[in-house]
């Protein structure tokens, strides 16, 4: 299945128009919509700058990743 990425804006609620797509005449497509959550924006940038944060830590560059394995491995025996 091939996938295609656009974002529009809605001018009018009872229509979308999207234009220039990357499909022949007569292929089937499934489309899905999805409306932007303006709320969530400052949520996942904070998420994604205390990733960034966590992961520039010095004790996280020191790790192995059979340290990390051993960690795993331990937590799923319940220890």
């Amino acid at each position: 299945m091939q996938a295609y990425k656009t974002f529009v804006t809605i001018q009018h609620p009872n229509q979308i128009v999207l234009d220039n797509l990357p499909f022949k005449e007569g292929q089937q497509v499934e489309i899905l919509v999805l409306a932007k959550d303006e709320h969530s924006q400052p949520q996942v940038q904070q998420l994604k700058s205390l990733f960034t944060e966590t992961q520039s830590l010095p004790q996280i560059k020191s790790l192995s990743e059979e340290e990390i394995l051993d960690e795993i491995r331990a937590y799923r025996s319940g220890q």
